[in-house]
């Protein structure tokens, strides 16, 4: 065999071990990562299905039931109720932030004076935790010693302080106003970052070939920010899904358990009634609804080329 046939046979070898070796370091590069998500997704999620298949008190024996919890699910009218109620707060809430967001986001694109300022001022309520953002706003609503109410009582536009926690309308839209306040300015960087990302060439061919601004904000500006817009969107939806802070801290679920969200009947189920078994059995139904929107979203807000 001549020196040549040999180095050609070794080639391949050569190529294989130094391919095995790029692999190698490949998995120990992601394997914090794949680490991370096992030990605080995979794990926790296979056990929380587990635990759905139990009668599983907080004290005692758990005891194997099947898909008994399932079943009592479905005749459960307080969950679905809860269901429809987070259903019809995360529509409302996610065109209120979105209808904030977005005129934010174009105010604060262009450079002009005071610019970072505004983009500041508008993004700093997000970095409040939204335990002490619901602790401020229900200090402001209350009736005796907040703001809302003796200042509007103050200011004559009402007879007497009111209650804003005694109706479900007043008790609803304020919390509405909180996490628009709250979320919105989250929202807007996401947006500002997909304005940026769009071409001032292809803005400026559209203005020289006589679009107006609407028609370019309809012909250009959206479609091209259809993957930051569901990015907006998905975050928006998931973290209207699984409100609970807000409506166990501003009104504990009143008045007469009228704003008892999902999120909020899982955590009463789980540990005021120690029915752990049944409350994992609902985030398990929770977690297929919101994947479900989420694929949904994805479906109807992806690019003809795919997201």
């Amino acid at each position: 065999m001549t020196q040549s046939q040999t180095s050609q046979g070794h080639t391949p070898r050569r190529r294989g071990a130094r391919l095995r070796r790029k692999q190698m370091v490949g998995l120990l590069f992601v394997a914090p990562a794949v680490l991370l998500v096992l030990v605080f997704f995979v794990v926790p999620l296979g056990m929380a299905f587990w635990m759905s298949l139990h009668n599983w008190p907080l004290l005692g024996r758990p005891r194997f039931i099947g898909f008994a919890n399932y079943a009592n699910l479905m005749q459960d009218e307080r969950f679905w109720a809860a269901m429809r109620f987070t259903v019809y707060y995360t529509v409302i809430v996610t065109i209120a932030i979105f209808a904030v967001a977005f005129p934010l986001a174009l105010f604060v694109e262009k450079a002009r004076p005071l610019t970072r300022f505004y983009r500041t001022a508008f993004f700093l309520p997000v970095v409040i935790g939204f335990g002490s953002a619901s602790l401020l706003w229900a200090w402001l609503m209350n009736v005796d010693v907040g703001l809302f109410s003796p200042l509007a009582f103050r200011l004559g536009l009402t007879e007497k302080p009111v209650n804003l926690l005694a109706g479900f309308d007043t008790t609803f839209w304020s919390i509405v106003v909180m996490v628009v306040w709250k979320t919105a300015g989250f929202n807007m960087i996401i947006l500002l970052t997909g304005l940026q990302g769009i071409s001032s060439e292809v803005q400026e061919a559209a203005r020289m070939d006589g679009a107006s601004y609407g028609q370019r904000f309809r012909r250009i500006t959206l479609p091209l920010m259809r993957r930051t817009i569901a990015l907006a969107l998905i975050l928006s939806v998931a973290g209207s899904i699984l409100a609970f802070d807000q409506f166990y801290i501003i009104a504990d679920g009143g008045p007469q358990n009228s704003t008892v969200t999902a999120v909020y009947w899982i955590f009463s189920q789980s540990f005021v009634s120690f029915r752990l078994g049944y409350g994992s059995a609902m985030s398990m139904v929770l977690l297929v609804l919101l994947v479900t929107i989420s694929v949904v979203q994805l479906r109807l807000l992806r690019t003809p080329e795919g997201m």
